[in-house]
This record gives C-alpha cells, structure tokens and sequence, in this order.
C-alpha cells in the first residue's frame, strides 16, 4: 500500500490504509505500507519510509511550485527519478501495489510520474484507489497546465485496475478517465465499531465470540437472574420474534441472584425453555460466558457498553422498585419495551413500549416487529453493520479484489 504519508498520521486514507493493512494482515496476507511520513503501525505490516513520497517534503513543494507556474524543470524530473529508484526494489515481487490518491490528486506529482513510468515499464501491477480529483477540484485546477506530467492524473493508465470509493466518485473517475464506470469497482470505506462505541475489550470479545454483531435486533436485558424478572417472557418474546427476525437475539447480563439458592434452579428452567423453543442458540446468559467455564462478572462499564450494542431493552419484571435499566436505555438512547407496571410507568413516563407481563409473548414480539420495521435509526444501524464496518468491507470487497488482480496475468 502505498500513499504520502501513513498512520499514526491523522486522515481519511490514513485510516483506510490503516484498516486495510491489520485486516489484511490478519487474513493472511503479507502486507507492506510504503509511505513517505509515518511509522510502522502495526506489529503484522512491514513499513518502509521513503522521504520524498511525503508530499511535505522540502525539494516536493519547492517542484510543486515551479509546477503550479507551469514549469517542469530538474527539480521536478531529479525527484522522478530518485523515487523510482527507491521504489523499484521495495515493488520488486509483489503481487498488487494499491496507490491510494496519487495517480489522481497532484500533492506530488514526481511521485506520479514515478509511478506511471515503472507502471509503462511494468515494473509493478498497481491498483489506483482514488477518494480525490485533481483536476476536478476548483481549489486545485489552478494549479494544473496541459500536457506532462499533470495529464497523467486524467489519463487512463494501462494494464491499471481502478477503484472508487463510492459510486459518485465512480461517475467522476469515469469522466475524468474517460473510461466506461463498469470498469472502475466500488469499494467504500468503512467503520471500526469497537472503536468508534470505544468499547471495552472485553465487551468487543464476547460480541465477536457470540457472534452479537450478527443479531438482528439484539434485545438487552440487564438484571440478575431471579424469578421475579420474569426472563422467561423474554425467552418467550425471542422465539416469536424469530418468526418475524430469524436472528433476533437476547442477551442477559447478571448472575443468578446471591440471596436465593432457587436463582440457581431458575436458570436451569430458563434454559430447558430455551432449548423447548429451540432458541438456545439465540438467548445468551452473559454469566456463564467467562473463560474455562468459570462465572463471568461485568463491570458497569461493560453493562454499559452493551446499551451501545444494542437495539432495544427487554425488560418484562413482574416487580420493581423503580427500574434503573429505563433510565440508563434513555441515556443510551435504546427503545424501550417494559412491562406495564407503575415502577416502569414513573420512570419512563408514556416514553415506552409497554406490554402486560403476564400477556401474549406474541404480542409484545410484533409490537417489537412492527417497531423496528419503521424506525430508520434502527434499520440504518443494520446497514451500517451488514455492509459498512471495516471488517465487512475487507472480507467482502477488499480481499476478492486482490485476489483478482494477483492471478489475473
């Protein structure tokens, strides 16, 4: 991968160079970011510096100006050169060179040109992953003249595979190019959801390892395990969903209660429920996850992080002093659907979804159904994590890419 600068430098390829690189790395691939500012960023990916790719370089913007005046001058073919020296044993051998922004944007266009000789040379297969346009930005359109080295940033390069990262970028490439858009591939950047939330690791862990990023909703109900939460409504409520949201999910986080030995016995009924409906592979007591078996005790910081996780509260309690978990969903901006008890009504007002907890299940699952069919909150969140994390992106776009152009002779 190769760009001006790399992490920890701050910006928008910075950060797809950095998630592509881990990923990719992860997956098994030998990945080298090659860079003019930055520093290894990862202890998987191979990081080399070559100065004057940065497009800060002292000797870069002292030719970006005679080139901004329209003068191509030794400054300018000096820089070419000595980057195509540098850059020919470091390309030597591999497989796919992604060159993000350089053969389009003119931050260093001794870099491009480098790039387009060894590319004429087929010294390297390169892949141009292009966020920006030179010559279709007024702010920089100044600065470009007719004619080498600035048409090569709107000329078609051969033997070049071409990727946009959304499809208005697409149709401006294309333009630019004058290339047909099915030949340019789409490939948008992504998020990185534990960091964004700035979730706990152990958080992150368990919703990798129970696969909760796949739920759809995930429904969270945080209390103790006692009977008079009435978790096997919530059990309940799972298995109808299932026939409206085949991966409808329920996470419960607390233990079994400490002052009542029948807790115990209580969640082994909860459980022989669960595999009556066939929803134990749907309905997660948090308790039971912790390493080798042992109990597993979360923080409230964890707890916490759940709210983040998920797209409603489920909390059906026969009894409650108040109900805490209303007001934390709140905050977390969570839907709410609770039983109609007074405790639940002063807490949250007429602000919930409100259900009889000794009522029909069913019910309360197409109220949940019917819900989050029209909440756009909820269904962009789903398409935000089915098609958008970086984790996605990758294994679904990035890597078959790759492994296109390799074999592709």
């Amino acid at each position: 991968m190769l760009h001006y600068t790399a992490p920890p430098i701050v910006g928008g390829v910075e950060s797809t160079i950095y998630h592509h690189a881990r990923l990719l790395a992860e997956a098994g691939c030998g990945v080298l970011v090659v860079s003019g500012r930055g520093e290894r960023f990862h202890p998987m990916v191979s990081f080399r510096t070559v100065p004057e790719m940065d497009s800060r370089h002292p000797e870069v913007l002292e030719a970006g100006k005679e080139l901004a005046q329209g003068e191509v001058t030794e400054r300018f073919t000096g820089l070419r050169d000595r980057l195509i020296e540098s850059l020919h044993p470091l390309l030597s051998g591999v497989d796919v060179c992604i060159v993000h922004n350089v053969t389009t944007l003119h931050k260093n266009i001794a870099l491009t040109a480098a790039l387009k000789r060894m590319s004429d040379e087929r010294a390297a297969r390169f892949l141009s992953w292009s966020h920006d346009f030179a010559w279709r930005d007024p702010l920089y359109t100044g600065d470009l003249h007719p004619g080498y080295p600035w048409n090569v940033l709107r000329s078609p390069w051969s033997g070049v595979r071409y990727v946009a990262v959304s499809a208005h970028r697409r149709k401006t490439m294309a333009d630019l190019l004058g290339i047909p858009e099915s030949e340019i591939r789409v490939i948008h950047p992504g998020v990185e959801i534990s960091q964004f939330l700035k979730l706990a690791p152990l958080t992150w862990d368990l919703a990798e390892e129970l696969g909760l990023l796949g739920a759809d909703p995930l429904m969270l109900l945080p209390s103790r395990i006692t009977r008079r939460k009435n978790i096997e409504f919530a059990v309940r409520v799972t298995a109808e969903l299932r026939r409206h949201k085949p991966a409808a999910t329920l996470v419960v986080t607390g233990p079994p209660g400490p002052h009542n030995p029948a807790n115990v016995r209580y969640l082994k009924e909860l459980k022989e429920l669960c595999a009556r409906l066939g929803v134990s592979d749907r309905v997660c007591f948090l308790h039971e996850k912790g390493e080798g078996g042992a109990p597993l005790h979360l923080s409230d910081e964890v707890v916490a992080d759940f709210y983040q996780l998920a797209d409603l509260l489920l909390f059906p309690s026969f009894r409650e002093g108040f109900g805490i978990p209303v007001l934390e969903a709140g905050l977390a901006r969570v839907p709410i659907f609770a039983a109609d008890i007074p405790p639940l009504r002063e807490s949250a007002g007429d602000l919930a979804h409100f259900f009889d907890p000794h009522g029909d299940p069913g019910h309360a699952a197409v109220s949940i159904a019917g819900f989050l069919e029209g909440d756009p909150r909820y269904r962009l969140r789903r398409r935000v994590l089915e098609r958008f994390t970086w984790s996605a992106v990758v294994k679904d776009h990035v890597l078959p890419l790759l492994q296109e152009v390799s074999a592709h002779e």
